[in-house]
C-alpha cells in the first residue's frame, strides 16, 4: 500500500470547538432574558433552537444552503457578506429578519411577547458567538506535529464568510495548511465526491495517499469512503457508527492521531 502523504482535516468540532462556542453564546444570551423575566434559560434556548430549525427548513434557499451545509444556527450569527454565488446576497439581506423571527418565536414559546427584546437578543447572540472562538486543547500540539510530516488541507462545509471568520478568529490556525477549501466557495459540500477530488487535485495525490480526519459520519467519513480515502472518525462523545457508514479508524481525541498514522505507515512497509 502507498505511503500516506497528506491529511485532509474537517474544521467544526474537529479542530474548532464550535459546539462549545454555540452553547456558551446561548447560555449568555438566554440569561439576559432570564434576568428580565422569570424563566429557565435552558427552556428558552431549546425553544429558540426549535424555532431556528423550523424556520430555516422553510426558507426558499434551504436545499441550496443544506447542500453546502450552512446550518440553522450559523444563520443566527453569520453575515453572508462573502461568496460569489448570488444566493449569498439574498441571505445577507434576509438573515437579520430570520434572526429576529427565530428569537421572537422562541420567546413566544415560553410565554413572552416582546419584539424589542427579540431584536436585542438576536444582536447579542451574534456578538456572544463571535466573542467565543474555541479550539480543542490538543489542536495546535497535534497540528504542529503533523505538519512536519504531511501536507495538510483544511476542508470545511459552510458559507465562505462564516467559515473564514471562524478560521481567522483562531490566530495562526490557517498557517498550518497548504490549502483551505470552503464548500460555499467551491460550490458543493461534503460528502459530494467532487469536493474530495478537488482536494486530491490540489494535493496532487491519488486517494490512497490521503487520510480524511473529521467528526461527522455523514459528510467527512462517508464522503471520504466513497472516493477511496482512508478516514479517521473523531468520536468524542462515544457513539456507534450506524451501518452502512463504517470509518476506517476511530479515535476519541486528536492526540491519538499521530501514533495511529505512524502505525498505518508501519503496516504499509514491505515485510
Amino acid at each position: 500500500m502507498p505511503t500516506k502523504k497528506a491529511l485532509i482535516f474537517d474544521l467544526d468540532n474537529t479542530l474548532l470547538w464550535d459546539e462549545r462556542s454555540i452553547n456558551e453564546a446561548f447560555l449568555a444570551t438566554c440569561q439576559r432574558a432570564a434576568n428580565q423575566y422569570v424563566l429557565d434559560p435552558s427552556v428558552l434556548e431549546q425553544a429558540v433552537r426549535e424555532a431556528a430549525h423550523d424556520l430555516f427548513k422553510s426558507l426558499d434557499l434551504y436545499d441550496w444552503l443544506h447542500m453546502i451545509e450552512v446550518t440553522d444556527l450559523e444563520a443566527l450569527w453569520g453575515n453572508f457578506q462573502q461568496g460569489a454565488h448570488p444566493n449569498f446576497r439574498i441571505m445577507q439581506e434576509f438573515a437579520p429578519l430570520y434572526r429576529k423571527n427565530v428569537w421572537h418565536r422562541g420567546l413566544q414559546a415560553v410565554g413572552i411577547e416582546n419584539s424589542i427584546l427579540a431584536s436585542e437578543l438576536a444582536e447579542q447572540f451574534m456578538q456572544e458567538r463571535r466573542n467565543r472562538p474555541f479550539v480543542y486543547d490538543d489542536t495546535f500540539k497535534v497540528l504542529e506535529t503533523l505538519h512536519k510530516e504531511y501536507a495538510l488541507l483544511l476542508m470545511t462545509n459552510g458559507a465562505p464568510g462564516i467559515q473564514q471568520e471562524k478560521i481567522d478568529s483562531i490566530p495562526s490556525l490557517a498557517s498550518y495548511f497548504d490549502h483551505i477549501i470552503i464548500s460555499g466557495t467551491y460550490g458543493v459540500g461534503k460528502p459530494n465526491p467532487s469536493i474530495f477530488q478537488h482536494a486530491l487535485d490540489l494535493l496532487r495525490i491519488p486517494p490512497n495517499e490521503a487520510v480524511m480526519i473529521g467528526d461527522t459520519l455523514a459528510t467527512d467519513i462517508l464522503g471520504a469512503h466513497n472516493v477511496g480515502i482512508t478516514n479517521i472518525w473523531i468520536n468524542r462523545h462515544p457513539e456507534h457508527a450506524p451501518a452502512p457508514i463504517r470509518p476506517s479508524y476511530e479515535v476519541r481525541s486528536l492526540t491519538e492521531i499521530p501514533q495511529l498514522l505512524l502505525s498505518m505507515q508501519v503496516l504499509q512497509q514491505p515485510s
